[in-house]
């Protein structure tokens, strides 16, 4: 039910665990993707939930075009009674408004509420698992020597080799080695993809 007492409207793509308190208003397979977002946007309802239990990959094009056509839908992914980890960020990364899973009516109800609601909503445990993926960077972060750490600074500031020996009192050839070992050791290209690295990882 809403948060203010009165039943949600659903269309219901795939087979998903219907909570307590929703009612859905149309089943629509979720192949094609497309034809899911069309029936959404025929009927406008509160929710859209979602079935995570498919086969993989289904879910997050559906979301993708459910929200490219009725972008300001919430929609609701339902897992399992256990979910996949990798399924409910795949899913968040589509756009989904919450992540539930299927074991306790209660807490999916609770989470189809603020999702209806327009709010982030996971049941408990997958809220971890987002923040967790969204605050790990993809990689680990390189190890870097304190002169490595001064040296990467400036190449974000934009100096060029002989400006940071002049600022750090180096040769412009030691400089250049230590540009160097941190192309090796965050296996990019050039200066600029060390600069995109640095500022992702938070090292400038």
């Amino acid at each position: 039910m809403h948060e203010d007492g009165e039943r949600i409207s659903a269309v219901a793509v795939g087979r998903p665990v219907v909570p307590p308190g929703v009612e859905v208003v149309a089943h629509v397979p979720p192949a094609p993707a497309e034809g899911a977002a069309a029936a959404v946007d025929r009927a406008r309802p509160g929710l859209v939930l979602v079935d995570l239990t498919g086969p993989e990959g289904v879910a997050p094009a559906v979301i993708s075009a459910v929200l490219a056509r009725v972008p300001a839908v919430a929609v609701l992914a339902v897992a399992g009674a256990v979910a996949d980890h990798a399924r409910v960020l795949d899913a968040v990364r589509a756009g989904a408004t919450g992540v539930a899973t299927s074991a306790d009516p209660r807490e999916l109800a609770a989470v189809a509420a603020a999702a209806a609601a327009g709010r982030p909503a996971f049941s408990p445990g997958l809220a971890d698992v987002v923040l967790e993926s969204v605050a790990a960077p993809a990689h680990a972060v390189p190890e870097l020597s304190p002169r490595e750490s001064e040296v990467l600074r400036l190449v974000v500031e934009g100096l060029t080799a002989k400006q940071i020996a002049a600022r750090l009192v180096l040769s412009p050839r030691t400089v250049e080695n230590h540009v160097q070992r941190l192309l090796r050791k965050f296996e990019v290209p050039g200066r600029a993809a060390l600069v995109r690295h640095a500022i992702e990882y938070g090292l400038a």
